[in-house]
């Protein structure tokens, strides 16, 4: 059976209504996060967080997702989601499951890359990967490099060339100073 994939994560409420931010984890928030979806939760044990939602509203405000679900009428129950991750695909061929089309090239996700080996082109290692943020612009992964340190690096083509999760690596082809400067914006 699949594993269920993060989606989202949701952030603080917006106005009155229920609304609340989210932070994307997928490329594709158009298909995965349409009204009458049903999403699992994962949120702290005992925070009273429904197992599921149902999304009854989506819209973009200022270039932020906003989501209002049929089990939150309002601000205060809004306020009780938020760091919670919005999950899809815990069954064969559900609505959004990553793994119906998991020969298409629409991106990846973090339980995904966590864990993997980090090396240069030459295969020299550089470390493991250990987050992804997702951004507006472009989303950066977490680097935990060998020395301890951690570095943020866009998760771009032209610096990781490369992701072979069957083989458990990434590719990190960095320009020079790249991770020099990374660990000190971290």
């Amino acid at each position: 059976m699949p594993q269920p994939h993060v989606v989202a994560r949701i952030g603080k409420p917006h106005a009155l209504r229920g609304e609340v931010t989210v932070q994307l984890h997928t490329d594709d928030p158009q298909r995965r996060l349409t009204p009458g979806t049903v999403l699992r939760t994962e949120a702290e044990p005992g925070s009273g967080v429904p197992r599921t939602l149902t999304i009854a509203q989506t819209r973009v405000h200022r270039g932020i997702w906003l989501l209002r679900f049929e089990e939150i009428p309002d601000r205060t129950g809004a306020e009780s989601l938020r760091g919670t991750r919005l999950l899809l695909g815990d069954e064969p061929g559900e609505a959004g499951d990553p793994g119906a089309d998991a020969d298409s090239d629409e991106g990846w996700y973090e339980e995904d890359l966590v864990g993997l080996s980090v090396i240069t082109p030459g295969g020299e290692p550089v470390g493991t990967v250990s987050g992804l943020e997702i951004g507006a612009a472009q989303d950066r992964l977490v680097l935990t490099l060998t020395d301890g340190s951690q570095a943020l690096v866009p998760f771009v083509e032209q610096i990781v060339p490369s992701v072979d999760i069957d083989s458990g690596r990434v590719t990190l082809d960095a320009p020079a100073g790249l991770l020099d400067i990374a660990r000190e914006e971290r």
